[in-house]
């Protein structure tokens, strides 16, 4: 039989019921009471009809509930599915179609979107997010395979919905790669869960890896304002933090201001977008510590490579391959390139999903004899350190998080003024890049900047709205009549450029 994470977890925590497990507004929970809350959940989960082979929609901050919640889900032989809980009604519904949910779990407070949820078809539950959620009868959804674990939903590039498999095998093989790779990472280590738990970085490796291995974690319900992480940091004795280069950025200004970081904070390990290496300087001068670079995808559990220590990373890498991955790197013409040389990747092994939830489609476009395309344009060189140079897709990093250009395309069009809409990514110090929009109008209509950001923020998650827009004329097409985003993009480049 195949590893199940709920059986490496729980006889850890059973094991030692008194060993403190997480910290929660400013108290350690002890095994103890996180095992009670566990039981409690899935008592009154398999009350409510909840089995083998559904999903658990969850609309939930980091807190102690997410983590219950899923051991309980687990427990029964089903999968989780965390969403973002600001994507709005209209977006969630939508993914509630591809994720074809038993039932969904949000906060208190947020009956309305509750009931939106529950009109379209899917049982909702409002709880606490460090109480056992009451008993409520879901719905009978398609049955998929146990071996599922978590399913991670996103925008996909035509902006419709996809939905990403992590299966058991896939999060058990990332999360022990990771730590027996980083040899920064200690069997003493209290670590900062603060990522967003539909964010796979922050699922993964915050949240399970902690679990997984027996090591305490700090949970935060966000990162903002940043001084609420950095109070955690000192209170909970945090030794590592897991980020995005947004929250390298605001916890070293909040440094700067002369805020006490803490003592105990070792090591940053940071994904999800290129690091700027002058945050290594600045968290070296300001807090004494060092910041290793990694590289993951969501189908990938994430994590692909990683700087293994102090002492063995290079700055402005995002360090060697983990042990277990098969890994080419091919022109446009499908030929292995040389070190060196730049190429698309390519990689294979335990961590990589089996494919996109009831899409064989997309799984055929993007996977071939289990080898999955990264789509990610990338350099190593002859140690095996990894640069990531670009990506092949027309996809944004904003502060860590995709925006999907044509997601946002999609909902500028809906605007009465507005004609054609086409959304590259510009650089930016703090978010590594930020969405800015081109719009054609419609004949004779007339729209501001400042009318089309609010529209945006109306309907997208923050990170996604453009923060400018520019008013064109016409749009680079190629033949086929598709924008040519590469053009907007190398215009902007040469607008900056003396």
């Amino acid at each position: 039989m195949k590893k199940r994470l709920e059986s490496l977890i729980l006889p850890r925590l059973e094991k030692e019921l008194k060993q403190k497990t997480l910290w929660w507004k400013g108290q350690w929970w002890a095994s103890s009471r996180f095992l009670a809350l566990v039981d409690s959940c899935e008592k009154n989960l398999a009350q409510g009809g909840f089995g083998e082979g559904q999903r658990l929609v969850l609309l939930l901050p980091n807190c102690p509930l997410v983590l219950a919640l899923s051991i309980a889900a687990w427990r029964l032989k089903g999968a989780v599915a965390p969403l973002n809980l600001q994507s709005g009604p209209s977006a969630l519904v939508e993914n509630m179609a591809v994720l074809d949910p038993w039932g969904v779990v949000l906060p208190q407070g947020m009956e309305q979107l509750g009931e939106a949820i529950s009109a379209a078809g899917y049982p909702t539950v409002a709880t606490g997010l460090d109480e056992p959620i009451p008993a409520f009868t879901g719905r009978i959804g398609e049955i998929d395979s146990q071996e599922t674990a978590v399913v991670f939903s996103t925008s996909g590039t035509t902006g419709t919905p996809k939905a990403v498999v992590i299966t058991h095998a896939n999060l058990i093989d990332n999360t022990e790669k990771v730590f027996g790779f980083v040899e920064e990472l200690k069997r003493d280590d209290i670590l900062l869960n603060v990522l967003p738990n539909f964010h796979t970085l922050g699922y993964s490796v915050s949240g399970i890896l902690p679990l997984t291995i027996g090591l305490p974690q700090a949970l935060l319900p966000g990162f903002m304002p940043p001084q609420n992480a950095v109070e955690a940091i000192r209170e909970a004795g945090v030794t590592v933090m897991v980020a995005v280069p947004t929250m390298v950025a605001l916890t070293l200004a909040t440094a700067a201001k002369g805020v006490e970081i803490g003592h105990t904070l070792r090591v940053i390990i940071c994904g999800g977008d290129r690091l700027n290496p002058q945050f290594d300087k600045r968290a070296r001068e300001s807090m004494n510590l060092s910041i290793l670079e990694g590289y993951g995808l969501t189908e990938c559990s994430p994590v692909v490579t990683v700087n293994p220590s102090l002492e063995k990373r290079k700055l402005g890498t995002v360090g060697p391959f983990l042990p277990g991955y098969e890994y080419k790197i091919l022109d446009r013409e499908g030929k292995p390139v040389g070190s060196g040389q730049d190429g698309v990747l390519w990689v294979k092994g335990e961590s990589v999903t089996p494919g996109y939830f009831r899409n064989p489609e997309k799984t055929e476009e993007r996977f071939a004899d289990g080898w999955f395309n990264t789509g990610d344009i990338v350099r190593m060189d002859d140690d095996g350190y990894v640069t990531i140079l670009d990506r092949d897709t027309d996809i944004l990093i904003v502060g860590g998080f995709n925006v999907y250009p044509q997601e946002v395309e999609r909902v500028l069009q809906e605007h009465p003024a507005v004609h054609m809409a086409a959304v590259i990514g510009v650089p930016h110090p703090v978010s590594g890049e930020i969405p800015k929009a081109f719009v054609i109008l419609r004949e004779n209509a007339v729209a501001t900047q400042k009318e089309l950001i609010q529209f945006c923020k109306e309907k997208l998650a923050h990170y996604k709205v453009p923060r400018r827009v520019e008013f064109v004329a016409s749009f680079p097409l190629s033949p086929a009549g598709k924008i040519l985003r590469r053009k907007l993009r190398e215009a902007e480049r040469s607008k900056s450029q003396p």
